[in-house]
């Protein structure tokens, strides 16, 4: 019996695997091209295709075009796509969204002020700063905010934590883009993240955990008091591409803090980049 494309395009993915565990492809890798892997296994190359998108699709493997295929040269990511299904299917209350953020967030605030890097406080400073400069821009506001959140979580130095922080924060962000701008007063939302920052700048982990859960509880309060506690179905909705919120589609749109593009390994200190750190976020 001849072997089905999906039997063929699994033999794809699984050689691929056996490469990478046995230390034979490593990040930064390029991988043989399409037609010398197709001859190697035996497959076609529309098999060969088709097993290299489902590993692209869970974050393995990187198309650069012109260059090749390669495998992934950062930390991991994970795919929303399994949680908007489940968004879709069932519906997720803002309490679930919540409780899952504390859980998460409130220990990775606490990691971040105890490792993060000069450069990672500084990158947490500007997010503070675009918040205070786009309280008149509920859309704007909202994406500094998601960065902010991921800007902590790749301060924590923990890539698996990141790649949670940014798989949730992604579905929350296509939830919360639809309502922003019902949105009350931005200030005390953008007061309550400089107090993180401030935390995590002053290394103290308690305090940093202690203002995250201080943060989340009060977001969730005004929430439910702006339009009840209703379910965050997505049934339809496109998944986010998480470099390109909102409307904005050039380059600069989510610059470092994908986990893919920003390495969480310490960095060199940057002492001219903190002192630019604008006086009110300080």
């Amino acid at each position: 019996m001849k072997p089905t494309d999906g039997v063929t395009a699994e033999i794809v993915v699984q050689h691929v695997r056996g490469l990478i565990e046995r230390g034979e492809l490593r990040p930064g890798d390029r991988l043989p091209p399409e037609r010398e892997l197709a001859v190697q296994l035996g497959v076609s190359r529309p098999s060969v295709r088709a097993g290299l998108r489902s590993l692209a699709a869970i974050g393995i493997l990187q198309t650069r075009h012109g260059a090749g295929t390669f495998i992934t040269d950062g930390p991991p990511t994970l795919g929303t796509e399994p949680l908007s299904f489940l968004a879709a299917l069932h519906g997720f209350t803002q309490d679930e969204m919540y409780e899952a953020r504390r859980a998460l967030e409130v220990g990775v605030a606490g990691l971040a002020a105890e490792r993060a890097t000069d450069d990672q406080i500084a990158t947490i400073a500007e997010e503070v700063t675009s918040l205070f400069a786009s309280l008149d821009d509920a859309q704007g506001f909202l994406r500094h905010d998601i960065r902010f959140h991921r800007a902590v979580a790749a301060a924590s130095g923990n890539p698996i934590l990141a790649s949670l922080v940014e798989m949730v924060s992604t579905i929350f962000y296509e939830h919360r883009r639809r309502k922003v701008e019902e949105a009350g007063d931005l200030k005390d939302s953008a007061q309550m993240h400089r107090a993180i920052y401030h935390a995590i700048r002053a290394r103290d982990a308690k305090r940093a955990r202690a203002a995250m859960n201080e943060h989340l509880l009060l977001a969730q309060e005004a929430e439910a008091s702006s339009n009840g506690n209703g379910s965050l179905r997505m049934i339809g909705h496109e998944p986010v591409d998480a470099d390109h919120m909102g409307d904005e589609t050039d380059a600069h749109a989510l610059p470092s803090l994908s986990p893919v593009r920003a390495p969480i390994a310490a960095a060199r200190p940057s002492r001219q980049r903190a002192r630019l750190v604008p006086t009110h976020v300080r």
